[in-house]
C-alpha cells in the first residue's frame, strides 16, 4: 500500500498576554477548514496552533495582576485551548513555548547557528516596538512617523549588546526563492512587499539582555535570552522535530495576520536556510506556503479596546448562539479578510449572509427536498429513472462544481471553495424550479418523479462533501440523517473525496430523515418599556397621543382610468424562500427575487393552501408598488395575487410559462 501524502497546516503561535479575540479565532478557523480540505482528500494531516509564553508584555500583565508569569500564561493558555475545543477547531497538537519539548530544541538550534558563525556578538543601536516586540530599521521607523504600527505608541530608541543573526547573508537567496515562488509568499501584494524590504535586510537581533528571570537562555551565555521572535518561530519546526513526525516537514501552508510578515517571510526562513548548511539539519526545507491575511474591521471602523469595538470571547460566544457554531465558521470563512482588503464585522451583514446562504439557501433546499421525499415516496430515496430536461445539466453544474472547489483548495482560496458548494445548492433549486416535482402528478408526468427527486439528493450529497470542511457540526447531522458514514471514514484517515464526489453515490432505497439544518434568523426590532428616558434637556418625554382610527379601506372602482391602471407596479417574482409566520395559522413569509438581486419580503395568507416547501421557486404575480404594511411584526412589501376557486380554497396567479424573475405585466 503506497504511503499517504502529508499535509502540514500552521497558525501563528498567540500570545498569552490577554484571552483569546476574533483575530485568534479567524486565523485559527482558516487553518482548521483547510485541514479539513485535505483529510477528505485522505491525506495525512498535521494541524499545529499553539501559545507564545515568552514576550516581555506577558511578564508586565502578569505584573500588573499580582501573578507568576507562569501562573498568568498557564491561565491563557488554558483559555486558548479550551475556547478552541469549544470552537471545534481540529488541531492535532497544541504547542507552548514553555514546554521543554520547544525548549531544548530550541537551544540545539541556536547552539548551532552559533558554532557554525551564523549567529554573532554585536552592538545594536536603534529603534524598538514594544508592542510587536520588534526591532524597526531606521528606514521603516521613519515611514511610520516613528510610532509602532499596530499600537500607535512612539518607538523606543534603544543601545545594547544582542547576538545578531546574518539575515543579510541569505537574503539574495531569499529574494530569488521568493521571486521564484519555491517558498510561495501570498496573496501577490504581500509577496511584492516583502521583497522590497529584503533589499535593504541587515542582520537581525537573536538576543536580548536585561530581561527578566523569563525565556530561554542563549547557550553559553546567562545574560542574554533569546528573542521571542526568534524563539517563536521555531515552534514550527520543534513540534514535528521528532522520529514519529519529522516526515510531516515541511510546512505546507502557514498562516499568518498581515502584521507579522517580516518575521514569517523574512527571518524564519532565513533562520532555515542557515540551519540547511549543518550536517545535523539537512533534512530542512522552507515552507512551502506562507499566506498572511488582513485584519477585521467593525461597521467600518479599526478594532481596538480603545474603542470598545473588539469582538471578544463574549460576543463570539453570542453569535454562536444566535446563528450557530457553522453559522460563525461560515461568516469568518466567506466574509472575512483572506486577500488584502479587511473584512468588516457588522452584525447586520452577518445576519443577511447567514440568512442568505444558510437559512435560505442550503437550510431550505436540505429541507425542500427531503419533504418531497416523504410525501411523494414515504422518505424513502427512489432510484433515478430516464434523463429528464435539466438533469444532465444539473449533473453538469455537480462536476463543475467539484472541480473548481477542488481547485480553488489548492490556491488556498477556501472562501471561493466554500462558494463553488454554494452553487451547488442553487442549481438544485433551480432544477426543482423548472420541474415542479409537486406539479408533475398534476400534470401526468409522475414518471418524472423518480429522477427529479434522486438528482437532487445526489446532488446534495456531492456539495456536502465540499461544505463540510466550512461547515462540519451541520454537515455531519445531514450526513447522519440520509445514512452517509463519511464523518467516521475521515476520523479514520480514509476521506476519498475524489471517488465519493462521482456521481451516483446516492443508493435507491436508503432512507433520507428529515432535518432542520438552518433556522432563519430574524433580527429583532427594538421595543419600548422599562423606564422612560430623559431627553438632552433632562426633561421627561411628551406623551404620544392615541392613534387615530383608521376608516376601512375602500372598496373596487367601477371603473380605472388608463393612467390609473399604468400606476401599477406588476411583476413576475419567484419564491426565494418561504417559512411559516409565527403564532399565524394563515400566514406565509415570503423572500421574492425580481431579478438583479433585488429581494422583497410579503406576507401572504395562503398558508392553508399552500406549504413553504410548495413555494420555493415558484414564479408568482407581484403586486411591487403597494404601500408597505407592518403584519405581526414583519414589513410587509407588496402583495402576492391569489384567486378563489368554487371551493373558496386560494389559487395563486401564476405565468403559463417560464418568465425572466422581474419582468413587468402590462
Amino acid at each position: 500500500m503506497s504511503q499517504r501524502k502529508t499535509f502540514y497546516v500552521t497558525t501563528p503561535i498567540y500570545y498569552v498576554n490577554d484571552q483569546p479575540h476574533i483575530g485568534h479565532v479567524y486565523t485559527t478557523t482558516l487553518a482548521d477548514v483547510l485541514a479539513r480540505h485535505h483529510r477528505i482528500r485522505g491525506e495525512d494531516t498535521f494541524f499545529l496552533t499553539g501559545t507564545d509564553e515568552h514576550a516581555t508584555k506577558v511578564v508586565d500583565a502578569a505584573a500588573e495582576r499580582g501573578l507568576s508569569t507562569q501562573d498568568w500564561a498557564d491561565k491563557n493558555a488554558k483559555a486558548f485551548r479550551e475556547t478552541f475545543a469549544r470552537l471545534g477547531i481540529s488541531n492535532d497538537d497544541f504547542i507552548r513555548t514553555t514546554e521543554d519539548r520547544h525548549k531544548s530544541r530550541v537551544l540545539g538550534y541556536v547552539k548551532c547557528l552559533i558554532d557554525s558563525g551564523d549567529v554573532y556578538k554585536g552592538d545594536y543601536e536603534g529603534w524598538y516596538d514594544a508592542g510587536q516586540e520588534e526591532y524597526v530599521p531606521e528606514l521603516k521607523a521613519k515611514e511610520q512617523d516613528f510610532k509602532g504600527v499596530i499600537s500607535g505608541k512612539p518607538l523606543i530608541k534603544k543601545s545594547e549588546k544582542n547576538y545578531f543573526f546574518k539575515l543579510s547573508a541569505y537574503s539574495a537567496e531569499l529574494i530569488d526563492l521568493i521571486e521564484r515562488d519555491v517558498f510561495k509568499v501570498a496573496p501577490e501584494a504581500r509577496k511584492n512587499e516583502i521583497l522590497n524590504r529584503l533589499k535593504t535586510a541587515r542582520d537581525i537581533p537573536l538576543s536580548r539582555t536585561g530581561v527578566a528571570d523569563w525565556g530561554i537562555r542563549v547557550p553559553g551565555d546567562e545574560e542574554h535570552s533569546i528573542y521571542v521572535w526568534i524563539d517563536a518561530l521555531f515552534n514550527y519546526l520543534t513540534a514535528v522535530d521528532t522520529k514519529e513526525r519529522r516526515h510531516y516537514w515541511s510546512a505546507d501552508v502557514q498562516f499568518v495576520g498581515k502584521d507579522i510578515l517580516w518575521f514569517h517571510a523574512a527571518i524564519w526562513p532565513g533562520l532555515l536556510l542557515a540551519l540547511k548548511k549543518q550536517t545535523d539539519y539537512g533534512w530542512i526545507e522552507l515552507p512551502k506556503v506562507l499566506y498572511a491575511h488582513s485584519f477585521w474591521i467593525r461597521e467600518g471602523r479599526k478594532m481596538s479596546k480603545s474603542l470598545g469595538n473588539f469582538v471578544d470571547l463574549e460576543e463570539i460566544d453570542a453569535y454562536v448562539v444566535d446563528f450557530s457554531l457553522d453559522g460563525l465558521r461560515w461568516f469568518l470563512v466567506t466574509q472575512g479578510p483572506l486577500g488584502t482588503n479587511d473584512g468588516d464585522f457588522a452584525r447586520e451583514r452577518f445576519a443577511e449572509v447567514y440568512n442568505a446562504d444558510l437559512a435560505n439557501t442550503l437550510g431550505n433546499c436540505v429541507n425542500r427536498v427531503a419533504t418531497m421525499t416523504h410525501q411523494i415516496f414515504g422518505g424513502v430515496l427512489p432510484g433515478s429513472g430516464p434523463d429528464i430536461e435539466g438533469s444532465s445539466e444539473l449533473r453538469d453544474a455537480v462536476a463543475a462544481g467539484v472541480t473548481k472547489a477542488a481547485a480553488a483548495v489548492d490556491e488556498i482560496a477556501i472562501d471561493a471553495a466554500a462558494a463553488a458548494g454554494l452553487e451547488i445548492v442553487r442549481a438544485v433549486d433551480g432544477f426543482i424550479a423548472k420541474t415542479e416535482p409537486f406539479r408533475a402528478a398534476k400534470q401526468g408526468r409522475e414518471a418524472e418523479l423518480p429522477t427529479i427527486l434522486y438528482h437532487c439528493s445526489e446532488a446534495l450529497r456531492v456539495a456536502s462533501l465540499i461544505l463540510w470542511p466550512v461547515l462540519p457540526g451541520k454537515i455531519e447531522a445531514f450526513w447522519e440523517a440520509a445514512g452517509y458514514n463519511y464523518a467516521s471514514r475521515i476520523a479514520a484517515g480514509g476521506g476519498e473525496i475524489k471517488s465519493w464526489a462521482q456521481w451516483g453515490g446516492a443508493r435507491e432505497g436508503q432512507k433520507i430523515g428529515q432535518i432542520k439544518l438552518f433556522q432563519r434568523f430574524k433580527v429583532p426590532k427594538a421595543e419600548g418599556g422599562g423606564k422612560q428616558k430623559q431627553n438632552q434637556k433632562g426633561q421627561q418625554p411628551k406623551k404620544k397621543k392615541a392613534p387615530k382610527v383608521k376608516a376601512p379601506p375602500p372598496g373596487p372602482k367601477d371603473e380605472l382610468s388608463y393612467e390609473e391602471f399604468c400606476a401599477l407596479d406588476i411583476r413576475i417574482a419567484r419564491v426565494e424562500a418561504a417559512e411559516a409566520v409565527a403564532k399565524a395559522d394563515k400566514l406565509l413569509q415570503l423572500t421574492l427575487r425580481l431579478g438583479d438581486g433585488e429581494t422583497r419580503t410579503v406576507l401572504s395568507g395562503i398558508r392553508e393552501w399552500y406549504s413553504p416547501e410548495e413555494m420555493v421557486g415558484q414564479q408568482v404575480v407581484y403586486l411591487a408598488n403597494l404601500a408597505p404594511r407592518k403584519i405581526r411584526g414583519i414589513m410587509s412589501q407588496g402583495m402576492v395575487l391569489a384567486a378563489n376557486d368554487v371551493g373558496n380554497a386560494a389559487v395563486l396567479l401564476q405565468p403559463i410559462k417560464e418568465l425572466p424573475d422581474g419582468a413587468k405585466v402590462s
